[in-house]
């Protein structure tokens, strides 16, 4: 891979944060936060101070002598869909907490929420998961199924984690269902190499990664009369992945996907219409019904695609590591015309199922306090996600330019509105309403039929 071109960050550039608040019952209480100091991974010498022996009890009122067995089930998110990471941390766990025995699934975006919706079916909830509000709080939480955290909330624990992120990990009712580990902002990515010698970099700004709607149409068309026929896809055989179409939709002409107060679905405004019919004249942006975000990912590091709207740093990092990228990635914010794009946020964390039994809810608490809190085991914890932490943990990806250069999306951070109601019914209403779309529905038609589920949903709940 090319030697890339990364730009300097002071740590203050990146200490405000608009990630808006969410979640709550007033949105207009919590100011926005301001984002984790970026920093990038260390060396394996800084890594061993996090070895099992140094690691102490965090400031709880977990007893050591616990036992149970208990069962984690995690989303890949970053090194936590790998099991050497995992167990590596889980005997750091051990080495204070010897008797609670952690049993882990490994989920992926395909089908890991059939897995966990059919084990919830059969009475075998997983004790843990590991996964973000959208799915802890608007989903599983709201359905009653999730145990209520507001113990971990401790006054000092609501005083460090950033005010935004706290919004989202409660319901509107106050209960929090998730108590947050990490969060990032996600992008889209180009091949810089395509677009030098397509003569497109002229369309963009490398450094603060942004370009205007009407320079997006003018790069994309100079990739495609270079011969890059597939420029992009607008995919859509499933909701993997979403997360970059929403934004792709939302930024081109300044839509929404839902109100300020998160109680209605608003794609069917005139923005979005306007958005998704650009997107469907456009030379080299395909709607493609046969692949969802992680193909898209897998086609753009091959070549397929000189574009990729479902990205972040840990994709970046995780297929350079793999040696899947030979080319020049250069990550970029969604196009729009004001300049200033709005950026989906994602919040992990961790949440219990209620499957009934006291002492494996205690057990699950204090692994999660444990992997959240200790302070030496939150580093690893967060540096395993290749995202940024939920609270100041210091730079703890100092010299890591990766990272550093990823860290100038977080001020873009936009609204959390995935937690709003009827989020699942709504996020199958989308990839079906894109895929009206790629067939030749009317777009405003097949646009407003998802406003209608989507709030049908929401109503409902």
């Amino acid at each position: 891979m090319k030697k890339r071109k990364f730009m300097a960050l002071a740590l203050s550039c990146v200490m405000v944060c608009s990630l808006a608040a969410c979640g709550s019952k007033d949105t207009g209480a919590s100011q926005p936060a301001p984002a984790p100091a970026p920093a990038e991974k260390t060396d394996d010498s800084a890594n061993n101070d996090n070895n099992a022996d140094s690691q102490t009890p965090a400031d709880t009122s977990a007893d050591a002598s616990q036992a149970a067995d208990i069962t984690l089930w995690t989303y890949p998110v970053g090194s936590w869909g790998d099991a050497a990471t995992v167990s590596g941390m889980i005997a750091n766990f051990n080495a204070v907490y010897p008797d609670i025995h952690v049993t882990v699934e490994y989920l992926d975006y395909t089908n890991g929420d059939d897995q966990i919706n059919t084990a919830i079916e059969g009475n075998q909830a997983p004790d843990l998961v590991l996964e973000g509000p959208e799915r802890l709080v608007a989903n599983w939480g709201a359905k009653g199924l999730m145990v209520d955290l507001g113990d971990l909330w401790t006054d000092e624990a609501k005083s460090l984690i950033y005010d935004s992120v706290q919004s989202a990990c409660q319901s509107n009712d106050g209960v929090f269902y998730e108590y947050p580990l990490c969060m990032t902002a996600h992008t889209m990515a180009i091949n810089r190499d395509i677009f030098e010698a397509a003569g497109a970099l002229q369309y963009l700004d490398e450094e603060t990664g942004t370009w205007t709607t009407e320079n997006f149409q003018k790069a994309v068309q100079a990739v495609y009369d270079y011969g890059q026929t597939n420029v992009g896809a607008v995919y859509c055989s499933g909701q993997g992945g979403d997360q970059g179409t929403r934004a792709l939709v939302n930024n081109l002409y300044g839509g929404t996907f839902t109100n300020a107060e998160h109680t209605q679905y608003t794609a069917d405004s005139e923005e979005n219409i306007k958005a998704l019919e650009l997107l469907k004249s456009m030379d080299g942006i395909n709607f493609d019904a046969s692949i969802a975000g992680g193909d898209e990912v897998n086609m753009f590091c091959n070549g397929t695609f000189a574009m990729a709207f479902c990205w972040n740093a840990t994709q970046e990092k995780n297929n350079a590591d793999q040696g899947n990228i030979n080319f020049d990635v250069l990550p970029m914010a969604f196009p729009t015309e004001s300049g200033t794009p709005q950026l989906c946020g994602g919040i992990w964390g961790f949440g219990i199922f209620d499957n009934g039994d006291p002492a494996k809810i205690a057990a699950a608490k204090t692994f999660i306090d444990f992997m959240a809190n200790d302070e030496k085991q939150a580093v690893e914890s967060v540096k395993a996600s290749n995202f940024w932490p939920v609270k100041d943990l210091g730079n703890i990806y100092d010299g890591d330019a990766l990272m550093s250069e990823y860290a100038k999306f977080i001020p873009y951070m936009g609204d959390y509105y995935q937690v709003v109601s009827g989020w699942a019914e709504a996020r199958t209403a989308w990839w079906n309403m894109l895929q009206q779309v790629g067939s030749g529905t009317d777009v405003k038609t097949a646009v407003e039929e998802f406003a209608a589920t989507a709030n049908a949903a929401a109503s409902a709940q």
